[in-house]
């Protein structure tokens, strides 16, 4: 599918689209800076690639970066690749909308939202996963805490629609 045929579907169709691309690098296991599925993706280059697939975007150069950057620097570097692309808006995301978590010092993990809660993620250690936020601690709190109570981890909410 043509940039300008996925253009001229309604936008559900685009966001089904979106997710059901998404779908297809689950079982990809995690690579800093990968872009092949089936061989290896982070949380950066799979959302990426997948709206590069979808025709949302029309090129990603991911570019060299550490697997640890989030934790030396304050810039959002993350954050400003994805304000290229998308606007950020209020939840509840809709299908197809990009989650950005802060880890570390900036916001630097980030996931597409097949249907909130509901999101699919590449994760350190991990294959290319879809995993529900609300039973995932990790990713609602910052720490160790095994409890349900913490300090909740901040998440934004990023779409390349309306």
């Amino acid at each position: 599918m043509t940039p300008d045929e996925f253009k001229a579907l309604p936008e559900q169709a685009q966001r089904d689209r979106v997710v059901a691309i998404a779908r297809t690098w689950l079982g990809t296991p995690y690579h800093t800076a990968g872009t092949i599925k089936r061989v290896g993706c982070d949380c950066a280059t799979m959302p990426a690639m997948t709206y590069l697939e979808a025709g949302i975007i029309q090129s990603f150069d991911p570019a060299q970066y550490p697997p640890d950057w989030h934790l030396h620097r304050s810039e959002e570097r993350y954050m400003a690749g994805v304000l290229e692309h998308a606007h950020e808006i209020g939840g509840p995301p809709k299908e197809g909308d990009f989650a950005l978590w802060k880890f570390g010092r900036c916001f630097s993990h980030g996931a597409i939202v097949v249907k909130w809660p509901t999101i699919i993620h590449a994760y350190l250690g991990k294959t290319v996963q879809l995993e529900n936020v609300d039973q995932t601690k990790w990713l609602r709190f910052i720490g160790e805490n095994t409890s349900d109570k913490g300090k909740p981890r901040p998440v934004k909410f990023f779409s390349p629609w309306g």
